[in-house]
């Protein structure tokens, strides 16, 4: 514990920070449901048709939307740390 707080000295957040962050996680949180949802309806259309390939684009859909919501969302949060 120590030494990691060595290398990274611990940053005090203001309550208006910690709140902030807080309203970008549950965004992120939204963003990502509701993409999982529009998407889960798209995979069962295309299982009920058979179709194996556009499965596996959605499936690859959903990872890429769900890492791109995670980015955002870190750099957000980062720029709430450093207080811009």
């Amino acid at each position: 514990m120590e030494r990691l707080a060595a290398k990274e000295p611990a940053v005090l957040l203001s309550d208006e920070q910690k709140q902030r962050i807080a309203e970008i996680e549950a965004k992120c949180k939204a963003d990502i449901a509701a993409k999982e949802l529009l998407l889960q309806g798209e995979v069962a259309k295309a299982t009920a048709a058979g179709s194996h390939d556009e499965i596996a684009q959605l499936r690859r859909q959903l990872a890429d939307e769900i890492r791109r919501f995670e980015e955002k969302r870190d750099r957000e949060k980062d720029a709430v740390r450093r207080g811009s």
